[in-house]
């Protein structure tokens, strides 16, 4: 009986922070994806058998009967029938960064369209502060791009079968805080830092003068081989489990030397084991201009043509 039960996403979150985005991710998942529903419309949308796919409705409170007490009521009598299996995904952002958003995209609020966005982003967290409290995923896109998005998304919604492991390993710098989504992470900061080298400092850790800099700290060969061997003995019981992602991250004072050189060879030895890797250095990517947001307020960080080149590393066929 488990397979005539419908699974069923509810999207929302406030205005900016990625709603359009995750249901565009969903349906990529394949899910039937409905943006802007009505809440009236939910329940005759779901009178009728199971579908034979799962799907996702974005609620926005644009719509005239959107209220959180409405939405509340809604997911009780769903979670009542046997019939759906209800889940709410909530995106969420800081203030500030939605405030920025809608600064850089000159897009009206649609809360409040002739007041200051300010006021209207505060009002909005405040309405759906209740839905928040429910969620039964919560993903902050504060720090995402969607790339990053998608990711996050298919960890918790990627329905497919016989599916790969695809394994992020990702560089950061501690003083800008901890990534979202990070499943394993490991501190560079005891390992000698290129930073105080003058003919180093301007260069990061996918130059190789950084990496052999950093690899000739007498501690380094121990730790990468045990980093190594851990993430090579857990990566396939995280494939027995079911998991479509794991995320490793390292992390350093400034994000541009010893963490980035961590990164570019743990990829590479993953890649070489045969493991489908992708890569990404959140702090380089910061110090490239960003371009305008799209329409719900994500950005995508543009790469050199060096950056490019090292976004991902394909692995083999595990």
């Amino acid at each position: 009986m488990a397979d005539e039960i419908q699974r069923l996403v509810l999207v929302t979150g406030p205005s900016g922070a990625g709603r359009s985005t995750a249901i565009n991710v969903l349906e990529d998942l394949g899910y039937e994806a409905i943006d802007n529903l009505p809440l009236s419309l939910v329940p005759r949308l779901l009178d009728g058998p199971a579908r034979p796919v799962p799907l996702a409705l974005g609620l926005d409170v644009r719509n005239r009967d959107f209220s959180a007490a409405n939405l509340i009521e809604l997911i009780d009598r769903l979670v009542r029938q046997p019939g759906y299996a209800p889940e709410m995904l909530f995106l969420d952002c800081t203030t500030e960064q939605l405030l920025r958003r809608f600064n850089e995209t000159r897009r009206r609020h649609p809360l409040r369209a002739d007041g200051p966005p300010l006021d209207a982003i505060l009002a909005e967290r405040a309405m759906l502060a209740p839905v928040r409290a429910r969620a039964d995923v919560l993903v902050d896109t504060s720090e995402l791009s969607p790339h990053d998005l998608k990711a996050e998304l298919a960890r918790w919604f990627d329905t497919a079968q016989g599916r790969r492991l695809t394994v992020s390993v990702q560089s950061f710098s501690y003083k800008r805080g901890i990534p979202q989504g990070v499943d394993m992470m490991f501190d560079c900061r005891f390992l000698s830092n290129p930073h105080w080298a003058p003919s180093l400092r301007a260069l990061d850790g996918r130059d190789a003068a950084v990496q052999n800099y950093v690899a000739s700290d007498p501690r380094f060969a121990e730790f990468f081989q045990r980093v190594r061997d851990l993430a090579l003995f857990t990566l396939p019981a995280h494939l027995e489990e079911g998991k479509a992602h794991l995320a490793i991250g390292f992390g350093c004072t400034g994000g541009q030397h010893r963490s980035v050189t961590m990164a570019e060879k743990m990829a590479d030895a993953l890649a070489k084991a045969g493991w489908q890797v992708s890569i990404r250095h959140r702090e380089l990517e910061r110090r490239e201009k960003a371009p305008a947001p799209g329409d719900d307020g994500l950005v995508t960080a543009p790469r050199t043509e060096r950056a490019q080149g090292q976004t991902a590393v394909r692995g083999g066929a595990n």
